[in-house]
């Protein structure tokens, strides 16, 4: 080899190594979502963002401009719905939404997602128990959420009478914790 070849992998790998260095380290309590890699250190919109079954999410916090408020300290727990959640709404119920004449709406309807805790999945299922098999939290849009035990999972009906399940539970951020459902929570209208 010769030695602008080595000076050329010597530089490859040292660009390698500093990068490796800066990356948050994956430890095995940080769980994948959406095929991302969801690290601790980082808080709730970095790792939304990154979520690819979480784009529909990203773009509603976006447009109802509660981008700050989810990257503040918290602690919050984000019930957070996928694209598929989104989706399974009426037609043009989400385009409808992201209109600027509908912002208020809207951070109605992503308010009814967030709790101001820090509420892990061992924390909901002995709330649950201490109430007799059904806990009632409210978020900070002021909607009534009920959380419930099914199996080994936990399920949220909110005050429309959906019911959304709790897919991937446990998603620690810096300010929080996220669990991903499969439908959106809807307050009452």
């Amino acid at each position: 080899m010769n030695l602008r070849k080595m000076a050329g992998a010597f530089a490859a790998t040292a660009l390698i190594a500093t990068a490796l260095q800066t990356a948050p380290a994956l430890s095995a309590s940080d769980p994948m979502v959406g095929g991302a890699a969801m690290y601790a250190s980082k808080n709730i919109i970095e790792n939304a963002m990154n979520s690819k079954d979480h784009t529909t999410l990203v773009a509603a916090v976006k447009a109802a401009g509660l981008v700050d408020t989810l990257e503040g300290k918290g602690p919050f727990t984000v019930f957070a719905p996928t694209n598929e959640a989104f989706a399974a709404l009426p037609a043009g119920t989400v385009d409808n939404l992201l209109k600027p004449e509908n912002k208020a709406e809207l951070v109605k309807i992503l308010e009814c997602h967030v709790v101001a805790a820090d509420a892990t999945s061992a924390v909901v299922m002995k709330m649950i128990k201490d109430d007799g098999g059904k806990h009632e939290v409210t978020t900070v849009g002021g909607c009534k959420l009920w959380l419930q035990q099914n199996g080994n999972a936990i399920t949220v009906t909110d005050e429309s009478g959906n019911t959304a399940n709790v897919t991937i539970a446990d998603v620690k951020q810096s300010n929080g914790v996220i669990h991903v459902i499969d439908k959106v929570l809807l307050p009452k209208m």
